[in-house]
This record gives C-alpha cells, structure tokens and sequence, in this order.
C-alpha cells in the first residue's frame, strides 16, 4: 500500500471512529432526541465546532465548569484537527512541518470557536422558544461562512481573497451530508444508528481530502487582497435580524387568525361563542369584530365595561400564568354575556396560553381549542435567571443577554431572554414538552401546524391530538380558504385532519441541526414536575412519572 493511501486509510478510519463512538454513547443512554448530532463529531469544521459548542452551551453548570470544557474543546479539536490535515494533505504540495500546523490549528480551533459562538447560544435560544426562524437564523451563518472558514487551516492568508468554487461546491456538499446522515442516524431502529454514523464518518473522511485539496491547489484566488472573510463575517451578524423580516414578505406571512375569524360573522351552524388569543408581538387598537358572537383575547384584561382592553406588543411578554389569569376572566365574561359554550382559538403564544388554561384551570363550558402553530417542545434547554450564578445554561444565558442588549436578536418587542413569557417557557418545560400537544378531557382540540414547524419539532411522536398541515410559516398559514373553511367546520363540531408527507422528512432533516435538549431529569429546577421526557421516551402525553 503506497504513503498516500495508507495516509487515506488512517484519515478515514478517524472520521469513523469519533461519530461512532459518540452515537454509541447516546444510543446506550436511549437519548433518541440527540442522535442525529453524532455524525457531526467529525465533520468538516466549522461544523464540528458548532457540534461541541451545543453541547457545552447547553451541559455546564458554571463559569468555571465553562471555561474548563471549552479550553479542554479547543486543544482536542485543535490537535484532532492537526491529525486530519496531515493525513488529509496532497502529495503535489510540500508540507509544513507538524510543530507549524499544530500551533495553526490550535490557533485556529480558538478562532472558530469565537466565531461559532454566537450561533451555537442562536441555536440554544431556538430550542427555548420552539421557533423555526430562529433555528434558521442559527443555521444560515454557519452554511454562509463554511466555504471561508475551511481554508484556514492549511492558507497563510486565508482571510483574503474569495473561496474557489470546488470549495463552496465541497462545502454545501458537506452541509448536504451531515443534514441527509442526521435524518438517517434518527430514523434507524436502535443500534443501527451505530453504523450509520460509522458511514457518516467515513464520508466525512471524504470531505476533510477534498476539501484540503482544494483549498491548496487552487490555481488563483479571487479578490486576494481583500479581506473577504472578515466581511463575510460581518454579514453573518445581520441574519438574525433579517430573517424575521424575510418570514414577513413571504406569501403565508401575513395570514393569521384574526384575518380568519375576526373580520367576518360566523355561520349560524356554529354554537359557540369564540375567543381569539393572538400571538407573540401582537397588537388590540380595540375595535369590535362583527360578529357579537366572537371576542378577541386582551393581554391587559377587560375594562370597566367588560370589553377587551386595547394592549401592545410589549404587554404579549408577560408571564404565562398572568395571561391564564385573565383569560379566565374574560372566558367567564363571554360565556355570561352570551349564555353559549365557548371556544377558544389560539395562535402561537395564544395557543400557548390557551392550552395552559385547559391544564390549570378550565371553564367548564369551555368545548373546544383550535391551535395555530403551537410551540411544539419548547423548553429544551434551560438557563437560570440572573440573580442565579450557578445552573444549567448559566453562559448561555448571560451571553444571550449580552447579544439582546447589542441587536434585538428576535425582532420582537420583549426585553430580552428573561422577559416573563419566555421564563414561562423556561421554568414550565417539563409541561410543555410532554403535555402541550396532549388531548384534553371534555374538549375538542386541533392544532393547525405551518410545514416549517416540522422543524421546531424533534423527530418522533409530538402530538397526540388531530392536526391539520398545511404550507406555511410559523404565525402564517398559506391557502386562506381551506384554513378558514377548515377552522369552520372544527366549530360546527366536526373532525377535521390532515396529514402531509413531507412534514415527517422536515422533522428528521431537521435533527441534526437542533441543539440537544436538557434530560427533564437532570435539572433541578424542574424537579418538582416529573414528567417523562420525550427526549428519551420518543413519545409525549405519557402520565407523570
């Protein structure tokens, strides 16, 4: 066998080995919900780097716990990727020394790691709050500033000058695998994921070859004198505030509840007296739907007169407690004013609320519950409030603080990661993860579901109710008539369903890009709920344990 080969053979046998040991681990522990990340533990970086920074962001206790694990994270990477180069490098080309490319690689694993930080604690901050945006918006700068980052390892001046294209080429490959072998790690029964990742890792091997190779051997680098990488960089940081805005211009991004229930009189076949709860950033100027019948939702309560009070974006941050409170208030309100049964129609943080309601403290003559993109398994990592110094998360919370103060990272118009609603999301998890999607005796409930909250979604069993798939995005539904003839026909009392194909291929493509959740058992601060963890169980509406 001739040096290269063996050097191939020995490069290979490493990527393999590092994703199969990592999936040995989770398969052994049953944590179903994580094993779509082992692929990536050998990946080409910065992937491997956003692989470690999830699992640290989310698996410290402290600033010191911190510190320690990511400079134990730098100097492994650091050396493991020295391995990889030299047995990666081509023959054509006169290599440097060992001493040389492990001090640039340590150097380097530092660098990346500043550089992957601020979307892997995105990453983190999106499974907190269930929304597919803000995976997005953790996702896109990694995919946008791979081709760039690639080259550092092995070019002097690998911040100037444009990537080849073999090298984006190599790179949106890399993304494709690791999404496509994430998928597959997650959908094959038991032990099986082993070999899978095995697979992953060998092709990873692949990617590390070609990818040095090009990064070498390119004839001529474009725009060698400018220093590309650093603006690249610096465009990443706008994606999150982009993305939101790119949500709103899409076709399904303006087509909400209120735009299907409130602007119009209900049939005479609907019995029921309806209440609307609007979503996250949602804004009452106080007008009165047409129909006397219906009633919108007021985060501030009712006024003197019994009528919903007008309420801005910000008054949608508070607790989710204080919004049951007065939700009960006004269910009462409406069902004295009309005499009818009532049905209560939610979106996002309205449907949020409204599910907490049915769980806390139901009005009986509450008969039904109409979900539009419901925070599905929101609460899966966790982060003490500030006056706490030590507990699950505590970087990543004063890190996403940090980031809210410099640029309003979700667009919305709360005041940060500790704002009521999401310490809601964050101190109730355990609820929220098993039981929000879970039927409810004496009530009819439905969740209208966004294709794109697939990927809020952790591949496996999320819901135990009838929901209803449909193209759009999170807090817009596209195909107005059929969402509105549907939502209709639920309120005349009938059963309306349906499932779409491509929504359980967007939850497992979606696996391996989703941080890894915080068991339910290992933080003390939801001790005193015992739910079961869909993280392991892959199952949800299991009974307390």
């Amino acid at each position: 066998m001739r040096g290269r080969d063996r050097r191939l053979l020995g490069l290979l046998v490493l990527t393999s080995l590092s994703p199969m040991t990592e999936a040995v681990v989770l398969v052994a522990m049953g944590f179903r919900a994580a094993e779509g990340l082992a692929p990536q533990n050998a990946s080409v970086w910065p992937y491997d780097t956003y692989h470690d920074l999830r699992w640290l962001y989310v698996y410290h206790e402290s600033w010191p716990h911190f510190l320690f694990w990511l400079g134990m994270l730098v100097v492994s990477r650091g050396l493991f990727h020295t391995l990889l180069v030299v047995l990666a490098w081509p023959t054509e080309v006169p290599r440097p020394p060992v001493r040389w490319l492990l001090r640039r690689s340590l150097v380097l694993a530092l660098v990346l790691a500043l550089f992957v930080t601020p979307w892997a604690v995105v990453s983190v901050a999106a499974s907190v709050v269930a929304l597919s945006w803000v995976l997005l918006a953790s996702l896109l700068p990694m995919v946008l500033l791979a081709p760039f980052l690639q080259r550092a390892a092995v070019v002097p001046d690998w911040w100037r000058g444009l990537p080849s294209v073999s090298m984006v080429g190599w790179s949106l490959l890399n993304f494709v695998v690791l999404t496509v072998a994430g998928a597959l790690c997650w959908s094959v029964p038991g032990w099986w994921t082993v070999p899978v990742a095995a697979v992953a890792g060998l092709v990873n091997g692949l990617l590390w070859n070609r990818t040095i190779r090009s990064a070498l051997l390119v004839s001529r680098v474009r725009w060698a004198r400018i220093p590309v990488t650093p603006l690249a960089a610096l465009l990443a940081l706008a994606v999150p505030a982009v993305v939101p805005l790119l949500v709103n211009v899409l076709p399904a991004g303006d087509l909400q509840i209120e735009a299907v229930v409130l602007d119009r009189r209900l049939p005479p076949e609907v019995d029921q007296a309806v209440l609307v709860l609007a979503g996250y950033g949602s804004a009452y100027h106080g007008e009165r739907p047409p129909d006397p019948r219906v009633r919108r939702f007021s985060y501030r309560g009712l006024g003197p007169d019994g009528q919903p009070l007008p309420y801005g974006p910000p008054d949608t941050t508070i607790a989710v407690t204080e919004s049951v409170r007065l939700l009960g208030e006004q269910v009462d309100r409406l069902h004295q004013e009309t005499g009818r049964p009532i049905a209560l129609v939610g979106e996002s943080e309205g449907a949020v609320v409204a599910r907490t309601y049915l769980a806390r403290r139901p009005h009986p003559a509450v008969e039904s519950l109409a979900m539009f993109s419901p925070l599905i398994n929101a609460g899966r990592a966790y982060y003490p409030p500030p006056h706490v110094d030590r507990g699950w998360g505590v970087v990543t919370g004063w890190q996403l603080r940090v980031m809210f103060g410099l640029v309003d990272v979700l667009g919305g118009p709360g005041q940060g990661p500790d704002e009521p609603f999401i310490r809601s999301l964050l101190d109730d998890a355990p609820f929220y993860r098993n039981q929000l999607m879970c039927p409810v005796p004496g009530v009819r409930v439905v969740a209208f579901l966004p294709t794109t909250t697939a990927a809020e979604a952790p591949p496996g069993e999320f819901s135990r109710i009838p929901v209803f798939q449909i193209p759009g995005v999170h807090g817009g539904l596209l195909g107005r008539n059929l969402v509105q003839s549907s939502l209709i026909s639920f309120l005349e009392g009938k059963q309306v369903q349906r499932i779409r194909s491509d929504y359980g291929l967007i939850q497992r493509l979606g696996a391996a890009w989703q941080a890894p959740p915080l068991p339910l058992a290992a933080n003390p601060a939801w001790a005193g709920d015992p739910q079961p963890d869909p993280a392991f169980t892959g199952r949800v509406c299991l009974p307390p344990r």
